[in-house]
């Protein structure tokens, strides 16, 4: 499968902007929700530095999280199988999240390739079970987009 990021820069950068975006959803979960996606950016940007080439694709990824968290929470708990959101590891809930967000609203990323890089970043920050569950759970979640889709 090609994908619309024709360069290996390109891939790279987005790879290693998830990464940046998933310790941003951590920072933000960290301290209780008291501050904004964006306030949690801005933390975090100020105390890293973040390539200029991987801050927009992080701040695309946050905004659409913020923008529909409670749509995207409302689809990863229907994809849950005898799990809650908030009983979930904080890292495997900002990989999901992460994840969805693509899968829902960023139509340039094939789904596959979203569901591929959120396996790779719960195999890099999760648990041992965390690359496993992080699939099964995209997985849910792409069939019922098929689905509704009629494919």
């Amino acid at each position: 499968m090609t994908s619309t990021f024709s360069t290996p820069r390109e891939r790279i950068d987005r790879v290693r902007a998830r990464a940046w975006a998933l310790q941003v959803l951590y920072r933000w979960e960290a301290g209780g929700g008291g501050q904004t996606l964006r306030d949690a950016l801005v933390e975090t940007t100020t105390n890293r530095r973040i390539s200029p080439r991987r801050l927009p694709y992080v701040r695309l990824l946050l905004t659409t999280i913020d923008e529909h968290l409670e749509q995207i929470d409302e689809r990863l708990r229907e994809a849950l199988d005898n799990w809650r959101m908030e009983r979930l590891a904080a890292i495997d809930r900002g990989v999901l999240r992460l994840a969805a967000a693509e899968l829902l609203y960023l139509e340039e990323i094939p789904p596959r390739v979203a569901i591929q890089e959120a396996v790779r970043l719960a195999e890099q920050y999760g648990g041992s079970e965390s690359p496993r569950f992080v699939n099964g759970v995209l997985d849910a979640l792409y069939r019922s987009l098929l689905a509704e889709a009629g494919g």
